[in-house]
């Protein structure tokens, strides 16, 4: 009975000791795995906002899907400016400015003539616009435009990002055009532990905050800021 008891006891010793060393370890897992996906899904939507941001230079608009974001990306091009030489501060005091010297430069190669670029003290000076894929330009000649829609560090069947745009008036009376793009905590968080995944998306609600991650808005003007700067 006494070696029984003992044996029930110890086991129960184990059983408490394991119970406090998760809970102990099970927030501090959350955490770091809620962190690494967070860092990668921070590091798309970046990405995702710089190529809205020049979408809309080159159209006046936002990509309304990823569809249209990724064919822009692919087959448009983007002027890339290559610089060879600078103006000195002296030049800069004497009026000179880029736009100038390139005229001059030009001037030079088109007639022959390179006094005025010698005068001028322009040799080795020159500017000249390529025309390069706007994926090139900017995320880099090896970046995979199709996986852009997908959030990325979740396990499991793939998930989207949620995209729209949308026209706001401003304080002054003028229309801001603007988008979103985001994932709420439900989508990648799955598979973590659900309690913590509610407590976090309760706070979020409580606090009138988006339950997610999200860059921009359609709701206010805020200049394509993340809700994690």
């Amino acid at each position: 009975m006494k070696v029984t008891l003992k044996i029930l006891l110890s086991v129960a010793i184990i059983v408490l000791a394991y119970m406090c060393y998760r809970s102990i370890m099970t927030p501090i897992e959350f955490n770091n795995e809620k962190e690494a996906r967070d860092n990668a899904i921070i590091a798309r939507l970046i990405e995702i906002r710089k190529a809205q941001i020049e979408y809309k230079n080159v159209h006046g608009v936002h990509a309304a899907n990823f569809d249209e974001l990724g064919k822009f990306l692919n087959e448009e091009k983007l002027p890339l400016v290559l610089k060879e030489g600078v103006l000195s501060d002296e030049q800069l005091e004497k009026g000179m400015t880029e736009e100038k010297a390139a005229k001059i430069v030009q001037k030079a190669e088109a007639t022959g003539n390179w006094s005025e670029v010698e005068k001028e003290g322009l040799k080795g000076f020159k500017r000249d616009t390529a025309w390069v894929l706007a994926k090139d330009t900017l995320l880099g000649k090896d970046y995979d435009v199709a996986n852009m829609r997908y959030v990325p560090g979740v396990p499991g069947d793939k998930v989207e990002f949620h995209m729209d745009t949308a026209t706001l008036e401003s304080a002054s009376g003028y229309e801001i055009k603007v988008f979103v793009c985001d994932v709420p905590f439900d989508s990648y968080l799955r598979g973590m532990d659900a309690q913590l995944s509610f407590n976090l998306k309760d706070q979020a609600q409580k606090q009138g905050k988006f339950p997610g991650l999200r860059v921009g808005s359609l709701d206010e003007i805020n200049n394509n800021a993340g809700n994690w700067e």
